[in-house]
């Protein structure tokens, strides 16, 4: 499963390598993405909508499998493998567990706080929802997932700059990019084209003019509310994931687990003291894997680093 903004074409360096190792392989366009449906109605975009439709795909070609996700697809792994335990015989993700929007930290469901604590600038925390959150991080600085959160201002400024909204969110988010340049800029009056910088001309050591092509070709749409539903209506979900993951949230993972990240992956900046958390709260934990000169698309900037770590971990399992 991919994140945002991706699609399934984001897993294209790795699908033959799978099936020449004997793999039946399968990569989806999830909800509101490429030629996946695109409903607007924000209630089919939160965990457990995106848990049954992922097991809906499971359904379709047996009764196991192994799960690997990237941004949003690891959270929709992550829970897979918590919520339908039966149904995953390994997982491979590349964001840490309960690293979600709506995630508590790996600290469990006890707040740590008193009640009434204001909320804290920070990406996931056992002691406030979400958008409470968000809203604490905007005060100080922009941050996308407080301006995502009403529906309009996004896609009226992203939408019709579709393509330049992905060269810049592809750059920011690699590691030759800038994501953190965001906090040199104001919430008020400011849209996510203004805290982007601007990105090189392609071609990328690892993205094509013909692969970025091909991206804006499947986040095309007609409508303008539905270019980027899929990745704004789950930054809508938080709140509603919040409440929804309360009931798992001190479960711990216990399949067969193989972390993978790039070294480079400014979202880590988000979520401090991961490693020592996710190894407390991963008994299945098998491996933790850092890829160099990798950022937040690993599986895509490094290819081959990434193969062979999956690989041989699934090799092992």
């Amino acid at each position: 499963m991919h994140g945002f903004p991706g699609c399934a074409y984001s897993w294209r360096h790795q699908l033959s390598p799978l099936a020449d190792a004997g793999y039946r392989a399968v990569a989806i366009d999830c909800l509101g993405y490429g030629r996946s449906d695109r409903p607007l109605e924000q209630e089919f975009y939160d965990s457990e909508h995106a848990r049954r439709q992922l097991l809906g795909v499971i359904d379709h070609f047996g009764d196991q499998a192994i799960v690997i996700g990237q941004d949003f697809g690891a959270q929709h792994a992550w829970n897979l493998a918590v919520r339908s335990e039966e149904r995953v015989r390994a997982l491979i993700t590349t964001i840490p567990y309960d690293y979600d929007l709506a995630g508590r930290a790996m600290l469990g469901s006890r707040r740590t706080e008193p009640e009434g604590t204001p909320a804290r600038p920070e990406g996931a925390s056992p002691n406030s929802r979400p958008t409470e959150r968000f809203a604490a991080m905007a005060a100080e600085h922009f941050v996308h997932f407080h301006y995502f959160q009403p529906v309009g201002p996004a896609e009226a400024e992203l939408a019709p700059r579709l393509a330049e909204f992905l060269r810049r969110d592809y750059f920011a988010l690699s590691a030759a990019g800038d994501l953190w340049s965001w906090t040199g800029h104001q919430s008020e009056g400011t849209g996510y084209l203004n805290a982007l910088p601007p990105a090189p001309p392609l071609p990328w050591p690892w993205l094509s003019q013909a692969e970025f092509d091909r991206f804006v070709a499947d986040f095309a749409h007609p409508d303008p509310a539905r270019v980027l539903i899929g990745g704004l209506a789950s930054y809508r979900a938080a709140d509603e994931n919040w409440r929804l993951g309360a009931r798992w949230a001190d479960h711990d993972v216990s399949v067969p687990t193989l972390f993978v990240y790039g070294e480079a992956d400014p979202s880590f900046a988000f979520f401090p003291e991961w490693r020592e958390r996710m190894e407390r709260r991963v008994p299945g934990l098998a491996g933790i894997v850092e890829i160099a000169s990798a950022g937040h698309f690993v599986q895509q900037e490094r290819p081959e680093a990434f193969n062979q770590a999956m690989l041989d971990f699934l090799a092992a399992v």
